[in-house]
């Protein structure tokens, strides 16, 4: 009895165990969201991720790609009128003022630390000459990523019925950006000092990151977080794209159109680290198949008795950023050959590919001959060839005999 009772408290303390370390997908609030892995792009998780919203202030995560990649920092800009009256009253602003010249990575920290919509402006026209054309260049790069969903009619994300994007396309833009370094130092600092200038003499100008999950002393604060962007208007509502490292593991969120919940609390940073939570968690990279494996065995058509029965390994290591409870146990690959396998076969030649699909995406590798495939001894082809090489020979005796026969056959005539 009390081993029955051990194996019972054993099973149950398992059970515990596993419902308290794989939770479940999480709940999230915001009415869309998504969760990638950075290096495979796997999607982990997404709720409305291909529905069109307003992005507003993470609108300026394009903004910012465009001005790295087409102006120096080093280079200077003046601010212009339309960049400080255009804006509508209650958007956050950097208090610049016309005529001020200021240099694109001053301006970058205050467009992409305080939001500032103002800056926004200033780098847009300094770049294209106005506004609508850097809107047609947002757009063009919006598509170059892939994005199919996005029109963008201005660099900062003031509300506009025509101004809108997916948490998908948020995410394609979000992730090419991320590759440049300029643009991850920009979006993780916290705090940057504007300095004084030819129309501001202060160094009062203080940038503080909208992003409280970078902020040490905030509730909302996640050591992991790497950035990206807040976005906040009355139609918007609450928005956030973030970046998250974890023993080496990248991952992207982005939550759109949050509120505050019961508790008061924001749902773009709770639902975000519900999304880490979970992706940090109940995935890991795993193995799918591995170089060199054994995919299957073929025999080949006149081959030689010891070389025609033919492994066939993977080319390729395949691996995926999988949720832990995904069991590969029984995984298959689809298997295709190439037509008309004969030898002779070189080792490691590719005579054809495997696939694997797992959670709907399909991961591919070559399959390599596992030796080399020698053709097969042919006797009948010898014997036929020796024959003819023995008549030819025999031909060749005899017409030496008969030359010779000739030849004294002349002479005993000469004689007589």
């Amino acid at each position: 009895m009390k081993l029955k009772k051990k194996i019972f408290m054993l099973f149950l303390l398992l059970i515990i165990f596993t419902h308290f370390t794989f939770a479940a997908e999480p709940e999230i609030a915001s009415t869309a969201a998504i969760l990638v892995e950075e290096s495979t792009g796997k999607i982990l998780y997404e709720k409305n991720a291909y529905e069109k919203m307003y992005p507003a202030s993470t609108t300026k995560i394009m903004t910012a790609i465009l001005i790295l990649e087409n102006c120096k920092l080093d280079e200077m800009a003046t601010v212009s009128y339309n960049a400080v009256y255009s804006l509508p009253s209650g958007y956050v602003n950097a208090s610049l003022q016309e005529g001020e010249e200021m240099s694109i990575n001053d301006l970058m920290y205050a467009l992409m630390v305080k939001s500032a919509n103002d800056a926004a402006i200033v780098l847009a026209e300094h770049m294209s000459g106005s506004v609508q054309n850097f809107a047609k260049m947002m757009n063009e790069k919006a598509a170059s990523l892939g994005c199919q969903n996005t029109h963008f009619v201005n660099p900062n994300g003031v509300h506009n019925d025509n101004h809108y994007t997916t948490a998908h396309d948020l995410y394609l833009i979000a992730s090419y950006c991320m590759k440049n370094e300029n643009f991850r130092r920009y979006v993780s600092t916290v705090s940057y000092t504007l300095p004084a200038t030819n129309k501001y003499l202060a160094k009062d100008r203080v940038c503080t990151t909208t992003n409280e999950m970078l902020r040490s002393k905030s509730k909302y604060y996640n050591e992991n977080i790497i950035g990206i962007k807040t976005g906040h208007t009355t139609e918007a509502k609450n928005c956030l794209v973030s970046g998250a490292v974890q023993n080496n593991i990248e991952l992207i969120s982005v939550v759109l159109h949050s509120g505050t919940n019961r508790e008061g609390l924001s749902e773009r940073y709770v639902d975000t680290q519900a999304l880490f939570d979970y992706g940090f968690k109940d995935f890991a990279f795993t193995d799918i198949v591995k170089e060199n494996d054994v995919l299957t065995n073929i025999e080949i058509e006149n081959a030689s008795k010891d070389t025609k029965n033919l492994d066939l390994i993977a080319k390729d290591t395949l691996f995926s950023y999988l949720n832990v409870q995904t069991d590969l146990t029984n995984l298959k690959p689809e298997i295709t050959l190439n037509e008309n396998l004969e030898a002779p076969i070189p080792a490691n030649s590719s005579l054809g590919k495997a696939v694997y699909t797992v959670d709907g995406i399909q991961y591919t590798t070559e399959l390599l001959a596992s030796h080399a495939v020698e053709k097969k001894f042919n006797w009948q082809i010898i014997l036929l060839i020796a024959g003819i090489l023995l008549f030819i020979l025999g031909a060749f005796i005899l017409i030496l005999q008969f030359r010779r026969k000739k030849k004294k056959l002349k002479k005993k005539q000469a004689r007589k």
